[in-house]
């Protein structure tokens, strides 16, 4: 396999994998952020709403889907951990970016490498075993507790 291969199979498929799963975990975490953020924030209204309407049932069944709303979300929110992976996969993202823009300009560690294509592979594999690495110590986490 050659340079122009490499980068277009490897290392660009694995950028846009990991700037892929790092935008899709990005906007469930603010998404689910933001819900609990609003619907906390109806809670209290709609519980001074009832004090001064009684004859409004429904406002108490409202306070109670929203609590329950609230903690199922953040739940699900810690239980998917979309902020830890969007972050890990952002950083191995920009790692691979630095990696092949490093190597494409002849900087830092390429520069006055005699074999820079075997020294990007290595770099780059190193990177992609790391994130592996860490990704199974992060999954297993919770069954440790």
């Amino acid at each position: 396999m050659n340079q122009e291969e490499y980068i277009k199979q490897r290392v660009d498929n694995q950028l846009h994998w990991y700037s892929a799963k790092s935008m899709i975990n990005k906007k469930m975490h603010l998404g689910t952020r933001g819900l609990v953020i609003i619907f906390s924030a109806f809670i209290p209204f709609a519980a001074g709403f009832s004090e001064t309407h009684p004859d409004h049932l429904y406002l108490n069944y409202l306070i109670g889907v929203l609590g329950m709303l609230v903690a199922i979300i953040a739940g699900v929110s810690a239980l998917m951990k979309y902020q830890e992976k969007w972050v890990k996969y952002r950083s191995t993202a920009e790692a691979l970016n630095r990696e092949k823009y490093m190597f494409m300009t002849s900087s830092g560690n390429y520069r006055d490498e005699k074999d820079p294509f075997h020294l990007l592979v290595t770099r780059v594999e190193n990177i992609i075993a790391l994130e592996n690495t860490m990704w199974s110590e992060f999954m297993n986490e919770d069954e440790k507790i």
